[in-house]
């Protein structure tokens, strides 16, 4: 595997390690062995627990942040979704002490040194009174990396985390700056139509990518939206 830019300077070196195969237990299923046997297959994994990332989406946030160029020092980034906070990490590497981080999630996240943790729903107005107060102003980034549990069934699926998309969506265009930056999770198939129009309206430079860190099985890829021009939100 490529080597990867930590946010801030260095490289993260990822490399795959010899194959482990979990023989049939009593009481095992074979669903919770063969996701056993992923995580300890994954390099991703292991490499997270060596750093101390949270979770291995850590890394989907670097690939995308040495692609485009994201994180900066003194920016003030907004994490929807954030726990269990891997994601809020690599955040808080790349604006260093002269930036803020804030995590927003439903569920409670354990304390991240130099992130403000927020528990509530971002489509709650008082939630966006409560960041702004933490921010002391408008946000640069929107990090969005929420998705909902897989059904198995792909239009239900997709539905669901466009949904989601829109939702982080109406929340940025409320809370970035002009000339910020939204970042989401897709599905691969690209954005939906009404979503890519108003993102494009929106912001001067729209893309999308698959980390090398999306396990190959995903269907996950990431809209990234930037230099968001600061107009009226749409209705």
């Amino acid at each position: 595997m490529p080597r990867r830019r930590k946010p801030g300077g260095g490289h993260v070196s990822v490399s795959r390690d010899q194959t482990v195969t979990l023989h049939r237990g009593k009481g095992r299923k074979a669903s919770s062995r063969r996701w056993l046997e992923r995580q300890l297959n994954d390099p991703y994994v292991s490499e997270a627990r060596r750093r101390g990332y949270r979770s291995r989406a850590a890394f989907k946030l670097i690939e995308l942040d040495e692609k485009f160029g994201l994180l900066r020092k003194g920016h003030r980034i907004v994490d929807l979704g954030a726990a269990p906070g891997g994601w809020t990490q690599i955040a808080l590497e790349g604006v260093g002490p002269s930036g803020k981080v804030v995590a927003i999630d439903l569920s409670p996240v354990d304390p991240i040194g130099g992130a403000i943790i927020l528990e509530g729903d971002m489509r709650d107005a008082a939630t966006l009174v409560r960041l702004s107060d933490a921010l002391g102003g408008k946000a640069d980034i929107v990090l969005s990396d929420m998705a909902a549990p897989a059904t198995g069934h792909a239009p239900t699926d997709h539905l669901r985390i466009i949904g989601l998309a829109e939702a982080a969506l109406n929340f940025a265009e409320d809370a970035l700056a002009p000339g910020g930056i939204f970042v989401a999770k897709v599905l691969q198939g690209g954005t939906e139509r009404e979503l890519l129009d108003r993102l494009k309206r929106g912001f001067k430079r729209v893309a999308h990518a698959k980390p090398e860190a999306s396990r190959k099985e995903s269907a996950e890829m990431y809209v990234v939206a930037i230099g968001f021009r600061g107009g009226e939100k749409e209705g």
